[in-house]
């Protein structure tokens, strides 16, 4: 049931009306981002909400089925609006977004809210782009529990591994450059393949509190190999910690870590090819 003053219902039966869509995203870091259909800006509750003609929706559906109803959200790329830079170092993601309707010719009737959710992926082409707001029966769709797998289910560093994360991290400063994945320190005198799997986090620089998992250390040429680009250019200097990778294998854990007491894999379960395998 949705919550609506007896002005604004009375509004939204009458023959004309004054609507306005507001949508706003609250990021994982506070900040508050709003934007509405009107041809002028609406502040509601605090947020202004910024009129922006490139913005639009698409069509809103709702059912009492247990299908997910997603929303779709259109608009350009801006420095006054969601920043490319921003979307690319995932500062949105998973941000809440909340959409409302409101009589933009009196505020005073207050809103009433039509959707809310997360955003989802966001796809760019351009100058423009197109976010996935995912609705509360998305969480539906998530898988409740674990999984009897051959590697561990924990995470290095979690509570279930018990590994503590400061006792694995070293630091060092970028020396030479390939490119926005690709980076050497040559001071480092780790072995070959120790961060692999790692997390890199840059302490200093355009990346400056911006993280990549490593795909790959190189001993011999001292380079580390990024699973994805840094959205902004990496450069000579700047600064960065990073911690030991794990691959989740039962030999990892016991000859590198020392933890197999914390091990939650099942490395002896038989495969789906065996299972399958007709008796000889």
């Amino acid at each position: 049931m949705k919550n609506i003053t007896p002005t604004l219902a009375a509004h939204l039966t009458s023959e004309c009306t004054t609507l306005a869509w507001l949508i706003k995203l609250t990021r994982r870091d506070g900040t508050v981002i709003g934007f509405t259909t009107c041809d002028k800006p609406l502040t509601v509750a605090g947020v202004t909400y910024q009129a922006d003609g490139a913005i639009t929706a698409s069509a809103m559906t709702s059912s009492d089925k247990l299908a997910t109803d997603n929303l779709e959200i259109n608009g350009i790329l801006s420095d006054a609006g969601l920043d490319d830079a921003d979307i690319e170092a995932g500062l949105y993601d998973h941000a809440r977004v909340d959409v409302y309707v409101c009589n933009w010719a009196d505020l005073t009737q207050g809103v009433v809210q039509m959707r809310r959710g997360w955003l989802g992926q966001i796809v760019r082409s351009g100058v423009q782009y197109v976010a996935e707001l995912r609705g509360l029966h998305d969480n539906l769709q998530r898988v409740i529990g674990d999984y009897y797998t051959a590697e561990c289910r924990h995470d290095l560093g979690d509570s279930g591994c018990g590994v503590v994360l400061a006792t694995q991290t070293v630091t060092g400063s970028v020396t030479l450059v390939a490119d926005n994945a690709t980076f050497g320190d040559t001071t480092r005198t780790e072995g070959e393949g120790v961060f692999n799997y790692g997390k890199l986090i840059f302490t200093s620089g355009a990346n400056q509190g911006l993280s990549m998992e490593v795909k790959g250390w190189t001993a011999l040429t001292q380079t580390f190999v990024l699973w994805l680009p840094m959205p902004n250019p990496i450069q000579v200097g700047d600064t960065y910690s990073v911690y030991s990778g794990c691959d989740k294998r039962l030999s990892t854990c016991r000859d590198k870590f020392s933890n197999v007491v914390n091990f939650s894999g099942f490395p002896y379960l038989p495969g789906v090819g065996n299972i399958l395998k007709y008796p000889t």
